[in-house]
């Protein structure tokens, strides 16, 4: 039977994470007592951790123990966690992994369980009171299905000595085996969770609920209170349990499955078929009695995570098709010999395989390293049928169905038609055959883009050359054949088309001549004759025509196997011929101060002008005259129009330049009679910028200083001090022009008295 697809789990166990977060590494454990005589007893904890976790505590160094004695007299539930019987701290003893279980079929995912032991030893005397004796840490796992918060949940490992124990020195029943590290669902479970009891007390199992114990304060004043992470000693009896996710969960039922996972209460056989993957917490109680008095009753909680196993051995075998997962059909066309090809896996745990195929009355079988991937010869058309066995007679085989189908041959095949010398279409006749009923489907491949499901298609093609054309059928039974050939297509065109159609414009006329003609290529031998004594070869090439009148074009198509054609396209173009425009202009450097600018008419063979001035104003006359208002680059159009109508343009610029004139006189006479009686400059100085004018006498003594170009030095020092003697005294001037340039002035003021 095929093990294919199969959703397999596996049980593992989860720790918590480091101690000082929540000690997510514990996933199980228990407690059990021997008893030695003399009121001393043995005590064996054993915790259990995922030594794969990350970010995960180890086992706590020492484990936090603490005994009370409570029942007769002093309920527990009376009891604080400082009033313990006594207390002991006791260091963790030797560390071993978990020998993960061998499945035979099943390659489950990687698992790593460790064992912790706590020992040690205490004199408990006889009492009328059962001894408590507990360890405590929180917390679960926070993935876990199937109680509520358990991220915030943690566990007790507890154990009681009851006064009829006591009495008489009784030793608890301890487990036999740890639980699976991974077992695989799918698969029915049977694990034997059997405790071995050495006065050979009875034994009852069942499922109980895990107790809690701790819970998640981590701070340091709850840490090792009752409800932190790690008490520090573990708290008085009795203890709640965890709270299942009802009514899927419960305490009896922890697992579902189907069939539920249960326990036997007389074996300890756990039995049932874990179905939903995850994981889950599970109690298991074994009570002691004698002479039908119960001495002990020992809690055990461990972790089940539900998860995919992957098949060890697969039959998988190359095939055209699987049918239901189970049979791999192979079918052949025309050919009775079959290259098998084995797929099967995982070929390490494949110890022997056999090729079985029924031909007629007889049973071909093939084994040996040499037959992974046999070849078999049948007898002719017709259906067969086989199976590759793996681990022939073991558990841990896979077989896989063959179907083997031989088909008649069929064979694709075409012909092909056309002009070789002038373009047309191109007629494609099928001459595939069959050797079943008939063919079914035919797909055309043209080579250029182009398809059909016709029988006996034509086509176009736009573009010459040698042109793989692909035909695939299709018969009856599926089959399929195909083949190429290649055509050698190079005819002219059955029409030359050119554009444009006509033309008419002005010298110089720049034309793109397009050919749309079709087919041609780079490999055809073009020539086109414009008519003025140019020519080209280009497909479709670019000419300019220098000089007016009405032109001829030909054009001449010769394909690379001699087929030649050509046309004569009359008249065609028709150039007119075009004015020349040109003009002068003065001044040559315009400005503010002379933005008068005269413009002269230079063109030749103009009837009509238009101008436009850069500055929103136009003129039709053929030398106008024009002022600007405002200073800048501006931009001058001409437009000269000819007689034939054909246009022509001229763009020169002009440059309005801001002027400052600036001059300083070469004396004054500060008398007080109203003339000459100042000293500054004179001219234009519109746009100027940071002027400065400063006069100095011959000792370089600054006598006058001034940023107004309108203020006059009246002969006083500063204009208010002492009158300067006569004399000649040095001028200083300096400013900036509207575009930037820096202007320095040196000249001479002389003072006349």
């Amino acid at each position: 039977m095929k093990l294919r697809n199969k959703s397999l789990a596996l049980i593992l166990f989860f720790g918590f994470m480091s101690a000082g977060l929540y000690g997510r590494h514990i996933i199980g454990g228990v407690m059990t007592y021997e008893c030695l005589g003399g009121n001393n007893y043995e005590f064996t904890l054993k915790i259990y951790r995922d030594c794969n976790c990350t970010m995960c505590a180890d086992f706590d160094p020492q484990a936090f123990i603490a005994v009370y004695r409570c029942g007769q007299g002093t309920p527990c539930n009376s009891l604080s966690q400082n009033e313990w019987f006594t207390r002991i701290n006791v260091p963790l003893g030797p560390v071993e992994n978990i020998e993960a279980p061998d499945y035979p079929c099943l390659i489950p995912p990687n698992v790593c369980v460790e064992e912790g032991i706590y020992q040690f030893t205490l004199n408990l005397p006889q009492s009328n009171q059962s001894y408590h004796i507990s360890y405590q840490r929180c917390c679960r796992n926070i993935t876990i299905n199937n109680i509520l918060d358990p991220g915030d949940s943690g566990a007790t490992y507890t154990i009681e000595i009851t006064p009829a124990a006591q009495q008489v020195c009784n030793s608890s029943p301890v487990f036999d085996e740890f639980p699976p590290t991974v077992i695989c669902a799918g698969e029915s479970l049977a694990f034997d969770h059997s405790a071995t009891d050495a006065e050979g007390d009875q034994l009852v199992y069942e499922f109980c609920p895990p107790l809690l114990g701790g819970g998640p304060a981590l701070d340091p004043v709850n840490y090792t209170q009752c409800w932190g992470a790690n008490p520090n000693p573990a708290c008085p009896p009795p203890y709640n349990t965890v709270d299942f996710v009802a009514p899927a969960y419960t305490p009896s039922q922890p697992m579902g499955g189907s069939p539920v996972i249960s326990i036997n209460p007389t074996t300890g056989l756990i039995t049932g078929t874990p179905i939903v993957q995850g994981q889950y917490v599970v109690g298991v109680c074994v009570s002691e009695y004698r002479n039908g008095i119960l001495l002990s009753k020992v809690f055990r909680d461990f972790q089940f995570n539900v998860a995919r196993c992957d098949p060890t051995v697969v039959a998988e075998v190359e095939s055209d098709e699987v049918v239901n997962n189970q049979q791999f059909v192979i079918n052949s066309c025309g050919n009775n010999t079959i290259s098998f090809v084995n797929e099967s896996f995982q070929r390490i745990y494949i110890d022997q395989f056999e090729w079985r195929f029924h031909i007629g009355n007889d049973t071909l079988s093939l084994t040996g390293n040499n037959n992974w991937n046999p070849t078999v010869t049948f007898p002719g058309v017709g259906q067969y049928t086989g199976d590759l066995i793996l681990n022939p007679g073991t558990d841990c085989g896979d077989t896989a169905r063959i179907a083997v189908n031989i088909f008649p041959a069929i064979e694709a095949d075409f012909s092909y038609d056309y002009d070789t010398c002038v373009a047309g279409p191109v007629t494609f006749t099928d001459l595939s055959t069959t050797g079943s009923c008939c063919l079914t489907s035919w797909n055309w491949n043209f080579g250029d883009g182009g398809n059909s499901a016709l029988q006996n298609p034509f086509h176009i093609y736009q573009q010459p050359g040698e042109i793989p054309v692909t035909l695939e059928v299709t018969d009856t039974n599926q089959c399929v054949d195909q083949i190429t050939r290649i055509i050698n297509y190079y005819p002219v065109p059955a029409l030359i088309v050119i554009s444009p159609s006509e033309f008419q414009g002005c010298v110089p006329a720049r034309i793109r001549f397009n050919n749309l003609s079709f087919p041609i290529d780079s490999t055809y031998d073009i020539t086109w004759q414009f008519g003025d004594g140019g020519s080209s070869g280009e497909i479709s090439p670019v000419y300019i025509y220098e000089s007016p009148g009405t032109y001829t074009v030909s054009l001449e198509i010769i394909s690379p196997i001699g087929c030649q054609t050509d046309t004569v396209f009359n008249e065609l173009i028709t150039v007119r011929p075009s004015p020349e425009a040109g003009f002068t202009f003065i001044p040559d450097n315009p400005s503010s101060i002379e933005p008068t600018v005269t413009f002269t008419d230079a063109s030749q063979g103009a009837v009509k002008w238009e101008w436009n001035f850069g500055d929103n104003r136009t003129s039709n006359l053929p030398s106008p005259i024009h002022t600007y208002r405002d200073t800048g680059l501006y931009t001058v159009l001409q437009i000269v129009t000819h007689p034939s109508g054909c246009k022509d343009t001229l763009i020169q610029y002009i440059d309005i330049k801001p002027e400052v004139r600036y001059f300083l006189p070469n004396a004054f006479t500060p008398n007080g009679d109203s003339v000459n009686d100042g000293f500054k400059g004179e001219g234009i100085m519109d746009g100027a910028t940071n002027f400065r004018m400063s006069i100095w006498n011959r000792w370089g003594e600054l006598v006058f200083e001034t940023t107004n170009p309108d203020q006059s030095w009246n002969g006083r020092k500063g204009n208010n001090g002492p009158e300067a003697p006569a004399g000649v005294y040095l001028v200083l001037v300096s400013y900036d022009e509207p575009r930037g340039s820096r202007i320095e002035i040196k000249g001479y003021a002389t003072l006349i008295k």
